[in-house]
């Protein structure tokens, strides 16, 4: 259950920070525009990186000890790197980045291919889903896979809450001072888990 729950809570910290796809999201949501196949797709596509991150560090680990201390020093270090930049978002946020621009709705076929583009050619989605989970979950030794289902559920329970949501929930999630509140949350979280990684190793 430690292990689920420090999967649960590390996905989340990092799937809550603002970017294109939860723009994206929370607007298909406000407009109710084929929002479960969004859902759907960034859930899947979520699980399926954790799964690649997991079972690829993990295999590192296995075949070389040493890899696990390198991975914690690396990871922890990258980890200070977005929690400061985490923080900097908070203290000076991009008043545009989370605009709700009104329009009609798009095709069904139109939005998944577009949730798919920045799901997949984001490259930061690779750094945050294989590698930083990966190499956090590669020190759970055994239990790594308990710790990437809690990944999972953290991104399936986000983009669910964002999507449905987000109707409700619109005057709030639009205002930037709601996401300098999450992005200080996540800043303080990926602070303190990277300084553990690296005093660990």
């Amino acid at each position: 259950m430690t292990a689920l729950a420090a999967g649960f809570g590390t996905g989340l910290s990092l799937i809550v920070a603002i970017g294109a796809q939860n723009a994206f999201v929370l607007r298909q949501g406000i407009h109710r525009d084929a929002v479960l196949p969004v859902v759907a797709v960034c859930a899947l596509s979520d699980a399926a990186l954790i799964a690649l991150g997991v079972g690829g560090i993990g295999a590192v680990v296995v075949a070389w000890p040493g890899a696990l201390t390198a991975v914690a020093l690396v990871g922890g270090a990258f980890l200070l790197v977005y929690g400061v930049l985490a923080a900097r978002r908070a203290l000076r946020p991009e008043g545009d980045a989370l605009r709700a621009e009104t329009g009609t709705a798009g095709s069904r076929r139109r939005a998944v291919l577009t949730c798919l583009a920045l799901t997949w050619l984001n490259p930061h989605v690779y750094l945050d889903t294989v590698f930083l989970l990966g190499s956090i979950a590669a020190d759970q030794g055994a239990l790594r896979w308990t710790f990437g289902l809690g990944a999972a559920a953290a991104s399936l329970c986000w983009f669910t809450g964002l999507g449905f949501g987000a109707r409700l929930l619109s005057r709030y999630l639009s205002r930037p001072s709601a996401w300098r509140l999450l992005d200080g949350l996540v800043a303080a979280t990926m602070l303190i888990l990277g300084a553990s990684l690296i005093a660990g190793a």
